[in-house]
């Protein structure tokens, strides 16, 4: 008799728990919840690329800071309230102009760089 108990309990257990499982997946897999889900991925995902956004600009910022530092390019000229200038000017050669002959792009000192100029001159 216990024996037949213990087998009825049993499957008594199993039943109740395959029919709670059934109706998780199916809850988890209706409609509503589909949308829920992926509405929240979807803004997770958002999220992340924003965080990754604002790490590729703060990268940039840093090396930028970096190569105008190795570079030479910082005029010392601060704005008020501590901020940088945007356009970095050489001094006494006006906005936009560079401090060294050098420094001038090929085809303004009169080089070209990719035959560009040559192939207008056949024409």
């Amino acid at each position: 008799m216990f024996r037949r108990l213990f087998w009825f309990l049993t499957g008594a257990a199993t039943g109740v728990w395959a029919t709670a499982k059934v109706r998780r997946a199916m809850r988890r897999l209706s409609p509503d919840s589909l949308a829920a889900t992926a509405a929240d991925r979807a803004l997770e995902t958002g999220a992340r690329l924003r965080l990754f956004a604002q790490d590729v600009r703060a990268g940039m910022a840093q090396r930028e800071g970096e190569l105008h530092d190795a570079l030479g390019l910082r005029t010392g000229a601060a704005l008020p309230g501590g901020a940088e200038p945007k356009g970095l000017t050489a001094p006494d050669h006006g906005p936009g102009l560079p401090a060294r002959d050098g420094d001038l792009p090929a085809q303004r000192r009169g080089l070209t760089y990719d035959g560009y100029e040559n192939r207008k001159d056949e024409h």
